[in-house]
């Protein structure tokens, strides 16, 4: 440090100008690198690293299809939805809709056959099929049959009560975008497996870069798309209640809400820290000088982040208020220990002025920010990308701050005159020295107060959760609630759940099995398979209706997800990439699923999960199975299901049996929808209820269910929070009090100074587990910044202490020398800190009012902490001190 100070005082002390017209350089490259400043909503960014479950649903969405799209709910203020007048308005908003760029198709309740108004025959499914668009439809038929008798159409395509139906927007596939994703995928996976060239590992940051901007491109006109959507929406609110909803509207806004965060949260911050400078201060020079470090700082990380395609997140939109918060802070220490030096010395020179600041406060800011850096690159141990970027961005951005303020502070204030020091009343200190005086009296009692807190605290952090709702993440009046709330109520649930169900090995299928007939009789699969057309007339089963009747919403996406298909978000293929529309499918003879015993065996999967209360829409090739025993009036034998399968044409038939079963009949995929507002909702007690329930009630072995869908990628990430807080605290912790060893060379003051940030995280994650407020992707960081933030003063105070302690080795003394000069410091940048936390809470997206004013609350807790418990424990503890080192 000695020798860190006297090149800098050589450097930079004497040549204030020359470090100004280097940072103005700086400031115009950085600013000409923000053009480049990015941001993402991508579905990509809530996923774990190199998460196993992810390469697995890839591989199911390249088979079965996707699940990404948007859907218009469509409600009638005046009119019931089964009536002509509303139906033609619905066909005209359909029309519209379909008008818009790269819109694929739009599909909805006009677009199904119709199967019971009145009933038809199977014969007569070749020669076409009527729909709500004919004019000679009985309209109370049909209300019927969508709400009461086609299973495939009720709670999907229209509500229970009849009162809102749903269409299904999908846009044309990108092929663009899945050739940049598979490749850098493919490239990524060989440089995982330490098999990646120097030719590769050039294309892998070609591909990588390219992919980055195409994948930004593709947001942007995304967005422009559903914002032109929503303007075709808004011509027929005047009769109608229409909500937006799907993965990709999600992105979009969530997109808003980072620029939202950005802009609104950043100017907000800066004008109170104008109006708080002013107010403590009193002086412009204190109000422009410290504006200026913030402002450096801001632009030169933003131009770092564009510069290297470091894309902003929901996660780390929060950095810029976080660098301004902590780079005031800094400015903040360095003006409040330049005016005590003047009004302790009001002769002195404003080169001496300078000098003395940085030599009292280079060593304890370097070690301030080096801790708060430990304390946001323990992130980076996470297996969450977000939160990985967002702890290198403020490690970087922390590092840029500190050399800022040593830089800009002294250049911008050496060519002014010192001034007459401030005059008049000091209420600060007042303040200040009050709690040195409540700390002196009541000792013991802030001590047990302290012991009985921290019992309460650890009590409530064995009750916290992950568990958390996706659609509480948003505030209630904002389109991304409402178009959720009303997916789930009315419309089969918002999160997509599928359960894949392989065939036993084929040297294990003459085992007896829960899916054949009673436990004393012969394993009737195995007989049905070995001679398929020797099966009983009576079994029932078969998907008779299964090769006509389509889940309604695959017909335009191509998929079998009952909202449809897409580009999948997670999906490194497409809905259908191995699908040839004409062909003929798979040869259903001999498919393992696709017998009238194991059909009747899915039913019963079906209606169990389908009584689960969390789940909503079920659908599998047993729906339309059932679709068809309707029509049929009763079972259908084994041969009319090989012969209803064949009769169907071809090309309807690669869609309509592909999305459920694969093509060599020994795979079945059964969609669920999980009602994501279903105040229960524990996600990890669900998948693991459904794994275990089909294994024991179903006779299936382990290894032949597999359940992946978004949900499960989401369970997976949330699941990690709790690994990931573990590591973060432990890493946090050892990094933090080797560093507080190495500057105060002592064990017990290096215990001591932990003492108030681990009080103040405790009490942080205490309060969460008590009210029940679960981790997130937000709340998860506080832990770390708390600890890595809150030392900050804990490490001015415990320097200072060692300043004063010499003079008269009286440890009540020294402590109030201490809160009556750097307690002032503290003081006024906690309290910029705690306001400027708090502004964060009048965010549209929920986790960041929860960060905002549970780090504000941590904070706060910080500051009465380092107030008065930690000088209660030096005094009581009375810690071998050495004299303050020399100043550098």
């Amino acid at each position: 440090m000695s020798r860190l100070f006297r090149a800098y005082c050589a450097l930079v002390l004497r040549h204030p100008v020359f470090w100004l017209l280097v940072v103005a350089l700086v400031c115009g490259t950085a600013a000409w690198q923000a053009r480049h400043f990015k941001l993402d909503a991508s579905a990509e960014s809530l996923t774990l690293e190199n998460d196993q479950a992810l390469e697995y649903y890839r591989g199911i969405a390249k088979q079965y299809g996707g699940s990404d799209f948007l859907v218009v709910t469509y409600t009638p203020k005046d009119a019931p939805l089964f009536q002509r007048d509303t139906l033609n308005r619905l066909e005209q908003l359909q029309n519209e809709l379909k008008g818009v760029d790269q819109v694929a198709s739009v599909y909805s309740l006009l677009d199904v056959p119709l199967l019971f108004s009145p009933k038809v025959e199977f014969t007569d499914l070749s020669e076409g099929y009527r729909t709500l668009l004919d004019g000679d439809v009985d309209l109370s038929l049909a209300e019927r049959e969508f709400t009461d008798e086609n299973p495939l159409y009720e709670d999907l395509l229209v509500s229970d009560d009849g009162r809102t139906t749903a269409m299904l927007i999908t846009f044309q596939r990108d092929e663009r975008f899945f050739e940049l994703l598979n490749r850098r995928n493919a490239l990524r996976e060989k440089e995982r497996q330490g098999e990646l060239s120097d030719a590769e590992a050039e294309e892998l940051e070609r591909v990588a870069a390219t992919f980055s901007d195409y994948n930004s491109q593709v947001q942007t006109r995304t967005s422009q798309r559903i914002e032109t959507i929503r303007g075709i929406m808004d011509g027929y609110r005047d009769r109608a209640q229409l909500f937006l909803g799907g993965v990709p509207m999600i992105a979009s806004d969530m997109i808003g809400f980072i620029q939202s965060d950005l802009e609104i949260f950043g100017l907000g911050v800066l004008l109170f820290l104008i109006l708080t400078l002013f107010l403590i201060f009193r002086r412009p020079r204190w109000v422009v000088v410290p504006l200026a470090c913030c402002a450096v700082t801001a632009l030169v990380v933003t131009g770092w982040l564009g510069f290297m395609d470091w894309k902003v997140t929901v996660i780390s939109s929060n950095y810029l208020s976080l660098l301004l918060i902590i780079t005031m802070s800094i400015t903040i220490h360095l003006t409040v220990r330049y005016r005590e030096l003047h009004e302790e010395n009001p002769g002195a020179t404003q080169a001496w002025l300078l000098r003395e600041t940085a030599a009292h406060m280079m060593r304890p800011s370097v070690y301030m920010i080096l801790t708060t850096m430990v304390g946001f690159s323990s992130l980076v141990i996470s297996d969450i990308r977000p939160v990985i970027d967002f702890g290198w961005m403020m490690t970087l951005g922390l590092g840029v701050a500190l050399v800022t303020c040593f830089l800009v502070f002294p250049a911008l204030l050496a060519r002014l005159s010192p001034g007459q020091p401030r005059q008049g009343r000091d209420l600060t200190r007042q303040v200040t020295l009050g709690f040195a005086g409540f700390t002196e009296r009541h000792r013991a009692a802030l001590l047990l107060l302290t012991v009985v807190g921290l019992a309460a605290a650890l009590w409530g952090m064995t009750r916290l959760t992950v568990e958390n709702r996706f659609i509480d993440y948003f505030q209630k009046d904002t389109e991304i609630y409402q178009g959720m709330l009303q997916i789930d109520r009315k419309l089969g649930g918002t999160t997509p759940l599928d359960i894949v169900i392989d065939a036993p090995p084929r040297d294990t299928r003459a085992k007896p099995s829960a899916a054949g007939s009673g436990a004393g009789e012969s394993d009737g699969f195995a007989r049905v398979e070995a001679d398929p057309f020797d099966a009983p007339a009576g079994n029932s089963g078969g998907d008779g209706f299964g090769a006509v009747e389509q889940d309604p919403f695959a017909e335009a996406a191509g998929s079998g997800d009952d909202f449809g298909g897409g580009e999948d978000p997670f999906a490194s293929t497409a809905p259908g990439d191995d699908a040839n529309a004409g062909d003929r499918g798979p040869d259903l003879q001999g498919a393992y699923w696709y017998t009238p015993q194991r059909l009747d065996r899915i039913s019963e999967i079906e209606s169990y999960l389908k009584s689960l209360p969390e789940t909503g829409k079920v659908l599998s090739i047993a729906t339309t199975y059932e679709v068809a025993k309707k029509i049929n009036e009763g079972p259908l034998s084994y041969v009319q299901l090989m012969l209803l399968a064949s009769f169907i044409p071809d090309d309807l038939r690669s869609q309509l049996v592909r999305p459920y079963l694969s093509d060599d009949g020994r795979q079945i995929r059964i969609s669920v929808r999980v009602v994501d507002s279903y105040p229960g909702l524990n996600r990890n007690d669900l998948l693991d209820k459904i794994n275990d329930d089909l294994v024991a009630k179903f006779d299936l072995q382990p290894e032949q269910v597999h359940l992946t869908g978004a949900m499960v990628l989401y369970n997976n990430m949330l699941q990690s929070l709790f690994d990931s807080q573990i590591k973060t605290l432990g890493y946090v912790f050892v990094a933090i009090l080797v560093m507080l060893l190495l500057l105060f060379r002592s064990l017990p003051v290096a215990l001591i100074s932990m003492v108030p940030s681990l009080v103040s995280a405790a009490t942080v994650l205490g309060l969460m587990g008590w009210i029940g407020l679960p981790l997130d992707l937000m709340t998860i960081t506080i832990t770390a910044i708390t600890i890595g933030i809150a030392v900050d003063d804990t490490i001015h105070y415990v320097h200072r202490f060692h300043e004063e302690w010499p003079r008269d080795r009286d440890y009540a003394a020294t402590m109030r020398r201490c809160h009556a000069s750097i307690g002032k410091a503290m003081y006024y940048t906690s309290l910029v800190i705690i306001a400027g936390f708090s502004i964060l809470a009048f965010s549209n997206f929920n986790p960041t009012v929860y960060f905002g004013l549970l780090t504000g609350l941590a904070m706060l807790v910080a500051l009465l902490s380092n107030l008065t418990l930690l000088p209660a424990l030096l005094i009581t503890v009375k810690p071998k001190l050495r004299a303050a080192p020399d100043q550098p």
